[in-house]
């Protein structure tokens, strides 16, 4: 089965694929991938804790495997400065650092100031979903760090799931972990991660969609709070 008619597959075979992958660990899931899709798998993060896993494990597998951020022009300081920090510890990656057409004077010519706190819905299309789009088109497969424990919307996560919004296949290898073992890994191999973690933010996004949890609250509490938002729209359907 050539790698492109995998955007075609039939939910019969991605459940084939998916009860295969189930059978090895994540490290199985990461070699199939990129053995499958080669230079046409883009792993697009946003430099978090479950990131720091998948770019370790990324680089023995693909040492110059292509890394996509999606810079709103919004994130945290300490996030800019992480990333920075990846591109010192694995030099091989190619890291994109994609920003959306519009700055953030023409966003607010256009349709006012903070649009993230009246609209945010359309401020993460803007900045977030159409610039993914454009590095998606035409490619066959990326990959995310999502886990199953994340959040109810995140909770039938598959390995290898098909994506319409963005007519492609969405690989998640790390859908069993728990934030423990995420967290173990880190310290285990003493990776960089972003200090908002040690703050109480487990899920970091924009900085003025994003706060600190309280203890006992959903790990993305934090993220667009009060909104009736718990996604920015890249993992949703259309």
């Amino acid at each position: 089965m050539s790698h492109v008619s995998y955007a075609t597959a039939t939910e019969e075979k991605l459940a084939e694929i998916n009860r295969e992958l189930g059978k090895g660990d994540t490290l199985d899931a990461i070699k199939w991938a990129y053995r499958t899709f080669q230079d046409d798998l883009l792993y697009s993060c946003s430099f978090g804790a479950e990131a720091m896993v998948l770019i370790d494990m990324i680089s023995d597998v693909k040492k110059d495997a292509r890394i996509l951020f999606l810079d709103t022009q919004l994130h945290f300081r300490d996030t800019y400065e992480l990333i920075d920090k990846v591109r010192e510890r694995y030099p091989d990656l190619r890291i994109k650092v994609k920003q959306p057409k519009l700055t953030l004077d023409q966003q607010a010519e256009a349709h006012g100031e903070a649009l993230w706190t009246r609209q945010p819905d359309l401020c993460c299309q803007i900045r977030k979903v159409e610039p993914m789009d454009e590095e998606l088109r035409g490619a066959v497969a990326w990959m995310s760090g999502l886990r199953r424990e994340q959040s109810p919307t995140r909770a039938h996560v598959q390995f290898v799931n098909r994506d319409d919004k963005f007519q492609s296949l969405k690989i998640c290898p790390l859908i069993h972990w728990k934030e423990e073992e995420v967290w173990q890994y880190i310290r285990m191999f003493e990776l960089p991660y972003n200090p908002l973690h040690d703050l109480n933010y487990p899920s970091i996004g924009c900085a003025p969609c994003t706060r600190a949890v309280a203890p006992g609250e959903d790990s993305r509490a934090g993220r667009w709070a009060g909104q009736g938002k718990t996604e920015c729209g890249l993992h949703l359907a259309k």
